[in-house]
């Protein structure tokens, strides 16, 4: 079979766990397309043949928040070189390739492609649990209008499928038909991670608004491991209890492994591999960001961690006083190895065979 794959550009959570699907359907022997935008396309280029960089949104940031001007700017400037971009790949693509199905992980481009050439579409992505399942009223309290607002904005993305798959962490009811929840995805580096349990919290900010940080957790009698707020690290460096550390994928995945909790942004794909891994987690989701908001809201709504939009000195003390809590109701996450999902995907990959 022949599959367009979409990836969306916007982090790059999409492109890690894009790279663990592409892997698997190359080795059911398919043959894969793949378009993508932004940094993604750089990451996918050095590992697969036939990756294609499109043109796609991208969100501006100020202060830890989605800035709506700088954002629009952005769109208005991009679209000038990159719809035509697009409009080109479109004709290569129809010219050359010839998909049987699309796969897309809220990536607009690959979508619109199946609709427009009548191709089964399935979407595989964590977004789309916004609109298409049943919140608690924990999680939309005081957050509708911006719920309802970023329910557009994915229906106007992503117009319709022939099937959803949507990566969750947590499990609630779906409201619409076409629906599937799937687990998180996992890379092969954090399904082979070991957990302990070391001395350290691992800290991973990368927002500006969080400078003051540093000097916030210098107050703990804790030892703390910091990524993303010194970006041009060659070497870990060591100030009172904090460890500033350069990036390091392979450093990364043994420090998340061996640290008593995560303090980082409400990204689901971190998300995912910490509750995976058994580690309590505080989340900071980006203002502005519902999708982050909620999943902030589920880690604290079952009591897997707390989130804070601000980080200050009070939520990080009560985080630290209730690690032993959170561990203690990690024990009853369900664990998976990608299986699950796969399954899933099979079946609906078998559904656009009968189709076609």
């Amino acid at each position: 079979m022949k599959i367009l794959y979409g990836v969306v550009g916007e982090g790059m959570g999409h492109a890690i766990r894009s790279k663990v699907v592409i892997e698997r359907l190359l080795s059911w022997g398919h043959e894969v397309e793949i378009v993508v935008s932004g940094r993604a396309h750089d990451y996918l280029k050095t590992r697969f043949e036939g990756v294609h960089r499109i043109w796609g949104l991208t969100m501006a940031m100020e202060d830890n928040r989605v800035s709506k001007l700088s954002t629009a700017l952005e769109v208005i400037k991009g679209a000038a070189t990159g719809w035509p971009e697009n409009v080109r790949r479109y004709f290569e693509m129809t010219d050359g390739f010839e998909p049987d199905v699309v796969i897309s992980d809220f990536e607009t481009w690959s979508a619109l492609y199946g609709h427009n050439n009548r191709l089964p579409v399935i979407c595989l992505d964590n977004i789309q649990a916004v609109r298409r399942l049943k919140h608690p009223p924990e999680i939309l309290r005081g957050r509708k209008s911006e719920w309802r607002l970023t329910k557009g904005i994915i229906k106007a993305k992503i117009p319709t499928a022939d099937h959803y798959l949507i990566i969750s962490f947590f499990e609630v009811p779906t409201k619409r038909d076409r629906t599937t929840l799937v687990p998180p995805i996992l890379r092969p580096e954090i399904l082979a991670a070991q957990p302990g349990e070391g001395d350290h919290v691992l800290v991973y900010q990368t927002s500006e608004s969080f400078k003051e940080l540093p000097e916030v957790l210098s107050q703990f009698d804790v030892p703390f491991r910091v990524y993303g707020l010194r970006r041009d690290l060659q070497a870990p460096v060591v100030e009172g209890n904090l460890t500033f550390c350069p990036f390091s994928e392979a450093g990364f995945i043994e420090d998340l492994a061996s640290c008593r909790g995560v303090i980082a942004s409400a990204g689901f794909t971190l998300i995912g591999e910490a509750l995976h891994l058994g580690k309590p987690y505080l989340a900071t989701p980006v203002r502005g960001q519902f999708e982050q908001i909620m999943n902030a809201r589920y880690i604290e709504h079952l009591g897997y961690g707390l989130q804070d939009e601000d980080l200050d000195e009070s939520t990080v003390r009560a985080f630290l006083n209730n690690l032993g809590t959170f561990r203690q109701n990690l024990e009853g996450y369900p664990r998976q190895d990608n299986e699950a999902m796969f399954e899933q995907l099979q079946a609906q990959l078998d559904k656009a065979v009968a189709r076609v």
